[in-house]
């Protein structure tokens, strides 16, 4: 008897940790009201998204800001973070990073990139939205995309 009874409160215990897991998914607007509710039946990730390492990332799977630019990023739409690569050239350093919403909002910046030729955004706290991404130069120069958050 005490047999089964130590058996039962495992598998008890084992499916409370089970119900546990993220498996309901939120949606958010802009000013952070809740949109949408989705149960998440195969939830792989921290938010049911699978996270590409970036090391795998091969440069065929890189989006390039412009034809023939030195700029790529990955991925668009955006889900936890977003991947910026860029050349580096004598003349014509990246120097900042500004992200802004589509209301004009500055929500992420980093600066002092001068050194460096890869930037990883997180967005885990960002809400979906379009958002524009602006590469400030040394020369005075700056690209613009456009990146969608799901």
């Amino acid at each position: 008897m005490v047999k089964k009874l130590t058996l039962l409160s495992m598998l008890f215990v084992g499916l409370i940790a089970h119900a546990q897991q993220e498996k309901i998914k939120f949606s958010y607007d802009g000013a952070g009201n809740q949109t949408k509710r989705a149960y998440c039946f195969n939830c792989a990730g921290k938010n049911g998204n699978t996270v590409k390492d970036f090391s795998e990332i091969k440069d065929e799977e890189l989006l390039q800001f412009f034809p023939n630019d030195v700029i790529s990023y990955y991925p668009n739409p955006v889900k936890e973070e977003l991947f910026l690569k860029w050349e580096l050239t004598e003349n014509k350093k990246v120097t900042s990073i500004a992200i802004f919403s589509m209301s004009g909002t500055l929500v992420l910046s980093y600066e002092n990139l001068t050194n460096i030729n890869t930037k990883t955004i997180p967005f885990y706290n960002v809400p979906e939205g379009v958002y524009t991404v602006i590469l400030s130069y040394s020369d005075g120069d700056q690209k613009t995309i456009k990146i969608v958050k799901k």
